[in-house]
């Protein structure tokens, strides 16, 4: 099932429970899964429906963090539209687990020392790995931890 559809159905339910702000929320999220579907002119794979879901993610954070700490309405209508769209993110990849795949493309590159020359080669292998399912901040600070 896509994620236009499951966001639909939880939309659907929200508004028979009359959960108004919920109803905005997911509202805000199938919006942007259908403009970038519109854009595409054709169906979302499963990798794009997930970017979107990042992007309104880290969207909704910026806003949090950019928000006056005076404004309790704003920071908490955030932290509420970012607890929605997570149900619908895709689980992240921890730390151990970025890390094997950091070991298995050293590996698979035959590289036995990696150097700040093989950074570039280390993460154009690995990002298309991770893409999605991990922070790009998160793994650039892994894989600096393997150059010497």
């Amino acid at each position: 099932m896509s994620k236009i559809t499951e966001v639909q159905q939880a939309m659907i339910a929200a508004m028979k429970a009359k959960e108004t702000d919920k109803k905005n929320a997911l509202s805000a999220l199938l919006a942007a899964l259908k403009a970038k579907a519109k854009d595409k002119m054709a169906d979302l794979t499963e990798e794009e429906e997930n970017a979107v879901i990042m992007k309104e993610l880290k969207q909704t954070k910026e806003t949090l963090d950019s928000a006056p700490a005076d404004r309790n309405d704003i920071i908490d209508e955030c932290k509420f539209r970012m607890e929605i769209i997570s149900q619908f993110a895709p689980k992240m990849m921890d730390e151990t687990e970025i890390k094997a795949l950091i070991e298995g493309v050293i590996a698979e590159l035959g590289i036995a020392n990696p150097t700040g020359r093989e950074r570039g080669l280390i993460m154009k292998n690995l990002m298309p790995k991770v893409a999605g399912k991990a922070d790009g901040g998160l793994v650039n600070k892994l894989v600096a931890e393997y150059i010497k």
